[in-house]
């Protein structure tokens, strides 16, 4: 049967095109190998942090944009499929080192109040909010109120259901039929990258675990370069390793071990906790660091949304947004720096 967009790709940006076609009116088929969830948007990490607020740009912009999008985006996701997505805006707390770093996030807060315009806020504080405090050694720390979370492989799933409910076929494969766009994750970027020249993008692979801690509800904490993130279900999700060499994407080893030592050592509420799960993936990561949006570079009259690396959960909303305003009413609001010629 025909439809009008094949979204070949069932991660995060995949899905979440392929959602916001459907939402438009558009018939919509998606097609992966191997289902949904089952590349970096099966993780179990789900910061949804904002960049620093200075030094503007457009892809700090967009992810701004995409963040305030994410609460009614995913919650239309949890009421159409009847499934938990884990998504919360609960803020995030970090420490401060040393009087320099005091006084960079003090002009920072400057910063937010100018750009953030009003809907969140970045302020240094004595008395952060949650139970996953780290230790300060100036007894100060960061809370910005911007930071949500999300437990993605639920998300990515909870995505899926939406989608075939409303009698979107997921399908292993299949022919291309009306607009195709390829959100092939890291795969596609070496593809791509196979039919070029020089790198247009690459795997980068990341380890994170789950502890057996519950703050539910609480900020989600950023300190020792890891990542501390509480999920709906009661576990607590530390990460990630940064791995651009590795011989097997899917194992974990003494890499994630010391990401586990540093979470430890830096959040005194998980000093004791045990490890329940460890997960290992490949993010996709373009030459540029920024998601390669728009024209497909080497398949004529076709589209591309990848490269979401580490950021790919807080871009999503936006991603969809700008890929459904381009392929169904030729509507072009992608930054040029998201442009497939950033990366060739």
């Amino acid at each position: 049967m025909a439809s009008d967009v094949t979204v070949r790709g069932a991660g995060v940006f995949g899905l979440g095109i392929a959602w916001a076609c459907l939402q438009r009116g558009a018939s919509v088929q998606v097609i992966d190998p191997h289902g949904p969830a089952s590349g970096a948007s099966g993780g179990i990490v789900g910061a949804l942090a904002p960049h620093v607020p200075e030094q503007w740009n457009p892809k700090k912009a967009f992810q701004f944009e995409s963040l305030l999008l994410a609460e009614d985006f995913w919650s239309d996701v949890a009421l159409a499929s009847g499934l938990p997505t884990g998504y919360a805006r609960s803020g995030r707390v970090q420490p401060l080192a040393d009087d320099a770093a005091v006084a960079l996030a003090r002009s920072r807060a400057q910063g937010a109040r100018d750009l953030w315009q009003g809907h969140a806020i970045w302020q240094v504080t004595d008395a952060p909010p949650g139970d996953l405090i780290p230790d300060s050694p100036t007894g100060l720390w960061v809370h910005d109120t911007l930071s949500g979370l999300i437990q993605p492989r639920d998300a990515t799933r909870a995505l899926a259901q939406a989608l075939t409910r409303a009698g979107v076929p997921i399908l292993s494969e299949g022919p291309d039929s009306g607009a195709v766009v390829w959100a092939t994750g890291w795969q596609g970027l070496q593809d791509m990258t196979a039919a070029h020249s020089r790198m247009v993008g690459t795997g980068v692979k990341g380890q994170a675990a789950l502890l057996d801690v519950d703050a539910r509800g609480q900020a989600q904490a950023f300190a020792g370069g890891v990542h501390v993130v509480p999920h709906h279900d009661g576990t607590t999700a530390v990460g990630s390793t940064t791995e651009r060499d590795f011989d097997d994407p899917g194992t974990t080893d003494d890499q994630l071990d010391a990401v586990i030592a540093a979470a430890r050592a830096a959040v005194p509420a998980l000093r004791d906790a045990a490890v329940i799960a460890r997960w290992a993936g490949v993010r996709p990561r373009s030459r540029s660091r920024a998601p390669m949006l728009g024209a497909h570079p080497f398949r004529p009259g076709q589209f591309v949304a990848n490269g979401g690396f580490k950021i790919g959960f807080g871009m999503a909303p936006k991603v969809a947004q700008v890929m459904a305003d381009l392929m169904l009413d030729d509507r072009d609001a992608i930054p040029d720096d998201f442009r497939a010629a950033a990366n060739l």
